[in-house]
């Protein structure tokens, strides 16, 4: 679902999309017709801006989350301020690109964005991980003991996770299939009961794991 105000840009990210084999199933032009036609179209994958007329992109992103926790937000904004990164991505956006980004940026975006991926405009990446740290200071407790429900693997992508590395990375830095490394994912959002990245990092960053001095 791809979601813009401005129809040439909108069009142009619907027909590069559709281009490179992806089905677009709804297109909105504002926030009040991106609610409404979510529930029935249902995509994987929302293109969203987020300086839309209201609610805005962040409105957006959390109403889309409610609805369907599954769902994954790649935000392609304009830009490129701290504030309105940190906003998005509080919402549970999956990903954030700013719309300099070429065509072949945000097609790779989309397709590791569906598959669980964390995507980020390069430099942002750290943005993020160093405000989640930031903000789980207070927390207090940064030990790793505190999860014996993970297991040993489990706990070591969890690692990799926190640190903004990709499945493909992961898989080549623990010489392990891609799929292997999803199921790792999986069973870990799923004895954690969370629903994307975004939280399995928070949650990662929250204990300390992204501060590992293993590369």
């Amino acid at each position: 679902m791809v979601v813009d105000d401005h129809p040439m840009w909108r069009d142009a990210v619907e027909r590069d999309l559709q281009a490179a084999g992806f089905d677009v199933v709804a297109v909105a032009a504002d926030g009040d017709q991106a609610l409404a036609r979510f529930p029935a179209a249902r995509p994987q994958v929302v293109v969203l801006d987020l300086q839309i007329p209201g609610p805005n992109g962040v409105e957006v992103t959390k109403s889309v989350l409610q609805t369907d926790p599954g769902a994954r937000v790649l935000i392609l904004s304009a830009s490129g301020e701290q504030d309105d990164v940190l906003e998005a991505v509080k919402a549970g956006a999956t990903g954030y690109l700013v719309k300099s980004a070429s065509g072949a940026e945000l097609l790779d975006a989309v397709r590791r964005v569906a598959r669980g991926d964390s995507v980020f405009t390069p430099g942002l990446a750290g943005l993020v991980l160093g405000e989640f740290r930031r903000l789980s200071e207070p927390a207090g407790d940064t030990s790793i003991t505190g999860n014996p429900e993970l297991t040993e693997r489990e706990t070591e992508v969890l690692k990799m996770v926190a640190k903004g590395m990709s499945y493909k990375q992961i898989a080549e830095r623990l010489v392990l299939s891609h799929r292997t490394v999803q199921n790792h994912v999986q069973n870990t959002l799923r004895k954690l009961q969370m629903h994307n990245r975004v939280e399995l990092t928070r949650y990662a960053i929250e204990r300390g794991l992204d501060s590992d001095d293993e590369d």
